[in-house]
């Protein structure tokens, strides 16, 4: 396989699981994701915005979270996300440090 074609499998696959996580399981919560698999739509959101940063793109995290959303944070929260339980948040403290560091 060329570069060029796995590259665009690559983005292909990409925009299949955003679809899958902002379209076709709205019902899947950030923290429930980020407790489970170390990784949530903000965290995809986080390294879109550092994938455009490193090519000299300016954005910001609300501009980052609003491509990957296709919505702004606010909109998400109104429409999808649920309160969190005491063991959720406390599950998502230790699955946010052992998974969200500082790279640089």
């Amino acid at each position: 396989m060329d570069a060029q074609t796995q590259i665009e499998l690559e983005a292909a696959a990409f925009r299949r699981l955003q679809q899958h996580l902002m379209q076709d399981r709205t019902d899947v919560q950030n923290i429930d994701m980020m407790n489970l698999a170390g990784f949530c739509r903000n965290c995809l959101s986080r390294w879109y915005q550092e994938a455009a940063n490193a090519r000299g793109i300016e954005m910001t995290k609300d501009e980052g979270r609003e491509a990957f959303y296709g919505m702004t944070m606010d909109e998400w929260k109104a429409n999808y996300q649920t309160d969190a339980s005491s063991a959720q948040q406390s599950e998502f403290k230790q699955a946010f440090a052992e998974n969200v560091t500082d790279k640089s």
